[in-house]
């Protein structure tokens, strides 16, 4: 006999509903990308869109969401025109992190009034629309504190919208998901504390599943903050189609008049444009927009290389398919062209019509053209150094060895996440330069090994001189910026007797090359030392300039810069990977230095051997009898060979000369110094930056 007999069927059905309402605390949804998400549950608003409708993602949006929430990707960033769909992208990805996720977002609009009308005309009406969101935001329609122009608390989550001008909005907040919406319309220095992507980033210390997600169409070229972390990311990708007759896949790009791919457009006599197409890069294949629309579907996104694809589910993989490790740093560029809104016959009406005013010496709807429709930041008054022009100067010195004039030598140490590189500069008389040595210190800057090599090597290393007499590093300079710090300060104040300093680029408006300094704690190895190290702040802008004024020193003397013959062309690469920017301010000009790739390594460590250079004061007045003293002691105008001087003696000095700085000496090791001799100390010819092998390794 059945235990339910006698129960009435609709008193079940209801203790069925209520257990499956107290068990939905415990249920988990299956596992969806944001673009499958968006599919399902995404609606364009009639406030913020030419059509009220369901979404359906357009093929080069689909990847962009769904690495949107790859968790395997912590920072994304798209340089993007206008009219691609940007912000309906950003918003679904709101409505997935707290609906599906259950996450704790921000999103930083440029300025408090740009957050109000966001929230006015574009999130509430999301949450209006897509019903889905109604059932983890009960307080949709009232006015309620969970509900304000500033946050909206969702069952498990919030979301805050924030204002980017103030440093207060950057703080006191703790969150999963940051967004900044239009981040070359921020301020790059807010209430000098810092950029604002490093303020708003430091939200997400201590997240779990931490997603960085920056947009914006990039302005002035060197002061662009998208174009900087377009071009630092770890791999930048671009939408790629396949050709219809060559099958070779290729983005779309502008082109220009005297290149062979890229658009081209015939005109009738009254100047109308008549058709447009694509020419293919690999075989002039001339591509119609409906052809283009056609080929999407098969569009995959493809890094600079491409090695690696970005899938529409958000995954990784070889151009044959095999599963790859998802970058943490990822970059996308995405242009008017492969909108299916926006009709290539009216991209190239509007460049003809910004091209008209440019030739009547009006560059504003050109500029405007650049960066909305083309996604690109603006080349206004830019200063470029050729990487090939700088190794056709390079001179047949070898390196580790100092030629004649060269005096004293100068050390930088650049930190990055798997090794330490240091260079070698050679000074003389006047500000003159030799390139000396580059070295690569490949290990984890956590870990102490990596800082007993270098130790070691700065304790010991020698280099001949022309004169016979072998010198030493004077002065160090290491840079504490990235994740190291800590590792830095204890480095610099263990070996604070070698003269090595620790330093970091200044922010905001430089007042000289030295700009201050600051004492600093550190935790090193379980060790806490409140009175650390002297941290000094670089005027990077201001060294670069001063260098880069002695590269235009055209004849060997005073000022000169010497390269070595046997630098890599990656070094020269390096040194030649930034461009300086001008603008015209309300109180004048301004100058930035911007880098246009990722490894700079080589003008980092020149940076900071320059600020070396101010902070030793040697081309004050004062000092020219120490140099005329240095020089004696290095190469004596006698016989410089009939005998043999102890490169450790010091030689007598004014006192004026020594209150800051006394001429160089080979320091004696101290008794904490490790005695071991390692490998490192004369470097494998593969960690030499010089040599062909070096960038294989990185």
């Amino acid at each position: 006999m059945s235990i339910l007999r006698g129960i009435d069927p609709s008193q079940l059905e209801a203790v069925e509903r209520h257990l499956q309402k107290g068990l939905e605390a415990w249920s988990v949804k299956e596992p969806l990308t944001l673009e499958q998400w968006a599919r399902d549950n995404f609606y364009l608003s009639a406030e913020s869109s030419y059509v009220e409708q369901s979404w359906t993602p357009w093929p080069f949006q689909r990847a962009v969401l769904a690495v949107m929430s790859n968790d395997d990707v912590v920072a994304v960033d798209l340089k993007k025109s206008a009219r691609i769909g940007y912000t309906k992208m950003l918003l679904a990805s709101v409505g997935y992190n707290a609906e599906h996720r259950r996450r704790n977002q921000c999103v930083w609009q440029p300025t408090d009034d740009d957050a109000e009308d966001f929230v006015k005309s574009e999130l509430d009406p999301m949450l209006r629309d897509v019903e889905a969101m109604r059932a983890v935001f009960p307080s949709y329609l009232a006015r309620h504190k969970d509900n304000t122009l500033q946050q909206k608390k969702f069952i498990g989550s919030m979301v805050r919208v924030r204002g980017g001008k103030a440093s207060k909005n950057y703080r006191r907040i703790s969150i999963d998901v940051g967004y900044l919406d239009e981040l070359d319309a921020f301020d790059n220095d807010i209430e000098k504390e810092g950029a604002p992507d490093s303020l708003a980033f430091k939200r997400l210390e201590g997240a779990t599943f931490p997603k960085f997600i920056c947009g914006s169409t990039p302005k002035l070229k060197g002061f662009s903050l998208i174009d900087t972390r377009f071009t630092l990311a770890d791999e930048r990708f671009t939408f790629q189609i396949p050709c219809p007759q060559c099958g070779v896949r290729h983005a779309l790009s502008w082109g220009g008049k005297d290149e062979p791919h890229g658009f081209k457009f015939e005109r009738d006599d009254a100047g109308n444009v008549l058709t447009v197409f694509h020419m293919c890069p690999h075989c002039t294949f001339p591509l119609a927009q409906s052809g283009y629309l056609a080929a999407a579907e098969a569009g995959e996104y493809v890094n600079e290389r491409g090695d690696t694809w970005l899938r529409a589910d958000g995954k990784f993989t070889t151009p044959a398919g095999e599963s790859l490790p998802a970058p943490r740093h990822i970059a996308l560029h995405v242009w008017t062209a492969y909108s299916p809104a926006v009709s290539w016959q009216q991209i190239v009406n509007e460049f003809l019509a910004a091209y008209a005013k440019q030739l009547e010496g009006d560059d504003t709807k050109m500029k405007a053209w650049v960066n909305t429709t083309l996604g690109n930041a603006w080349e206004g008054e830019v200063e470029r150094t050729d990487a090939e022009e700088l190794k056709q100067r390079a001179e047949p010195f070898p390196l580790k060895h100092m030629p004649r004039d060269c005096l004293l030598l100068l050390c930088a140490i650049d930190t990055q996440d798997n090794r330490l590189e240091l260079a070698v500069w050679g000074y003389g008389r006047g500000g003159r330069m030799w390139t000396i040595d580059h070295r690569v210190f490949f290990g984890n800057p956590a870990q102490q090994d990596i800082w007993m090599e270098v130790e070691e090597f700065l304790r010991t290393q020698e280099y001949s001189h022309a004169s016979g007499r072998p010198q030493r590093i004077y002065a160090t300079a290491i840079d504490s910026g990235g994740h190291h710090a800590d590792a830095v300060y204890a480095f610099a104040h263990r070996l604070k007797a070698l003269r090595v300093h620790a330093v970091k680029g200044a922010s905001g408006r430089e007042r000289s090359i030295e700009n201050g300094n600051s004492r600093v704690s550190y935790r090193w190895n379980g060790k806490i030392e409140k009175l650390g190290p002297v941290l000094w702040h670089v005027g990077t802008n201001l060294a670069k300039d001063r260098f880069q004024s002695r590269l235009e020193v055209a004849a060997p003397g005073p000022g000169y810069v010497h390269l070595s013959a046997d630098l890599s062309a990656e070094w020269f690469k390096q040194l030649a990977g930034e461009i300086r920017a001008t603008r015209r301010m309300a109180h004048g000009t301004e100058t930035r230095w911007t880098p246009t790739r990722k490894r700079i390594e080589v003008k980092d460590c020149l940076t900071y051997t320059i600020w070396l250079e101010e902070r030793l004061d040697l081309w004050a007045p004062r000092k020219n009898r120490w140099w005329d003293e240095l020089e004696v002691q290095v190469q004596p105008e006698d016989d410089l060979f009939s005998y043999s001087m102890d490169s450790r003696e010091t030689p007598p000095v004014s006192k004026p000369a020594t209150t800051r700085m006394a001429p160089p000496q080979i320091p004696e090791p101290l008794a904490s110094a490790p005695t071991r001799v390692d490998s490192r100390e004369t470097p494998r010819k593969e960690d030499d930056f010089g040599s062909g092998r070096w960038s294989s390794r990185l």
